[in-house]
């Protein structure tokens, strides 16, 4: 139900090889919730995506997901628990068609009348792929793509989708159109974790935030207060 703790990340310790980026990292995702995380370049944000993912294995603290301990599980495990992820780099084959693609998300469902089902709801979602569905991906403009990204993320019907800076390289036109598609994913009440470096824009499509900087916690609460607030507007909103 809405409100209910759906994710929660309780002092992740995490890096890369002997490389610490997180320090005791803590949030939390409710269900229906749409929550950003923001912070200066190398504050460690898309590390808290991979290490809730699966793809680092944390050193020390804590991952549930609906009361459930993940931590340090395979990713491949993530999607039959219903945690979609959208990384940073665009999983699009250039030579393969919309419609490829959607079903190549889909590959564990065995149901083909839930894989139709699932693949109408995307398109519902996102009309330009309905419209571009044998088109291949090569053809497609940024914006396109990205919302091809999402669609692949979405396709096995996800409670929590992780987003990791869907806006990166895009155009302004281009980035409101990603953001109004995020929209479109919270009206349809899945939660949604995203990353993002356009902090201003990720706060006005939030509920809630949390500020990193070093790896660590700096700030959190609701987007409009720390919207609001003239120290994170100051030091992470360009005033």
């Amino acid at each position: 139900m809405a409100g209910d703790p759906l994710l929660r990340v309780e002092g992740i310790v995490s890096g890369y090889g002997k490389k610490e980026i997180l320090r005791g990292v803590t949030l939390g995702v409710d269900c229906g919730e749409t929550v950003c995380l923001i912070g200066p370049n190398g504050a460690g944000k898309s590390t808290v995506l991979l290490t809730i993912f699966g793809y680092l294995k944390p050193r020390a603290g804590r991952v549930t997901f609906k009361d459930r301990d993940i931590t340090g599980i395979e990713p491949h495990r993530m999607l039959g628990l219903g945690v979609g992820f959208c990384p940073q780099r665009r999983n699009i084959f250039p030579d393969m068609t919309v419609r490829e693609h959607l079903d190549l998300a889909a590959w564990t469902m065995a149901d083909a009348k839930r894989k139709r089902e699932s693949r109408e709801r995307i398109y519902r979602m996102f009309p330009v792929l309905r419209e571009r569905e044998r088109q291949k991906a090569q053809t497609m403009s940024g914006g396109q793509r990205q919302m091809l990204t999402l669609g692949m993320a979405l396709m096995t019907g996800p409670s929590l989708i992780l987003l990791d800076e869907p806006t990166v390289g895009l155009a302004p036109m281009i980035v409101e159109s990603v953001f109004e598609s995020l929209d479109c994913i919270h009206a349809e009440g899945v939660s949604v974790l995203i990353v993002e470096q356009n902090a201003a824009k990720a706060l006005a499509h939030s509920q809630r935030a949390y500020v990193l900087d070093i790896g660590q916690n700096r700030h959190q609460g609701e987007s409009t207060r720390l919207a609001a607030d003239p120290q994170v507007r100051r030091m992470y909103l360009g005033g």
